[in-house]
């Protein structure tokens, strides 16, 4: 199979779990451990909670990534703690369905959860952000440490997700709480719209 180098869909594969850490200058080395260790190659591009890092290393039931000080300023990536669970995308394949929205892997800033609500038979996420460029649109899509979701309510820079109990236990969602550094990825055309405005 073909893979469409850096393009995901916002449709976790696995949770993975941080098993080491290791900084190396201004690099962090860290180590994974998932159900689809075996069907990875050196060299190929995973999402991890919406981060394209490459893997550079494969041992047994375990793969390593490096990540740079650029994705740790921008990311949560540099918070992570072994046992931390991690949301697992790989590349998607030429010819695959585009479950969700297309997702490049390029996290553009982190969130904070603000509120958990637990409805019936859901659940309804609030997160806030610095402002910036980036906005969000009621009904539109946004990236949540790589899960592609749609957006319920949109403020300059606050909005909320509701999850579905399939993602809610499927993903690394059922481990926020109020406090929870996220990872966001805006949509891409909203990103070209804006930039667009910026320069007329």
């Amino acid at each position: 199979f073909f893979y469409l180098h850096y393009m995901f869909t916002g449709i976790i594969e696995s949770i993975g779990k941080v098993v080491a850490l290791k900084k190396e200058q201004e690099n962090l080395h860290v180590t994974f451990s998932c159900g689809f260790t075996s069907e990875l190659k050196i060299d190929q591009s995973v999402a991890h909670n919406g981060v394209c890092l490459t893997v550079v290393n494969i041992h047994n039931n375990n793969y390593t990534v490096t990540a740079i000080a650029e994705t740790l300023n921008r990311t949560n990536i540099g918070i992570l703690k072994v046992d931390d669970k991690v949301n697992l995308e790989r590349c998607t394949k030429v010819g695959d369905r585009l479950d969700g929205h297309i997702v490049q892997g390029h996290v553009d800033q982190t969130a904070t959860c603000t509120k958990v609500e637990e409805l019936e038979g859901s659940w309804k996420y609030h997160f806030e952000y610095n402002r910036s460029n980036n906005i969000t649109v009621e009904k539109g899509s946004i990236t949540i440490n790589g899960v592609s979701l749609t957006v319920v309510d949109s403020g300059v820079n606050t909005f909320s997700v509701a999850i579905i109990p399939y993602t809610h236990e499927h993903t690394n969602f059922h481990t926020f709480k109020e406090g929870s550094k996220v990872n966001l990825e805006f949509d891409i055309v909203g990103k070209y719209v804006m930039k667009m405005q910026e320069l007329k």
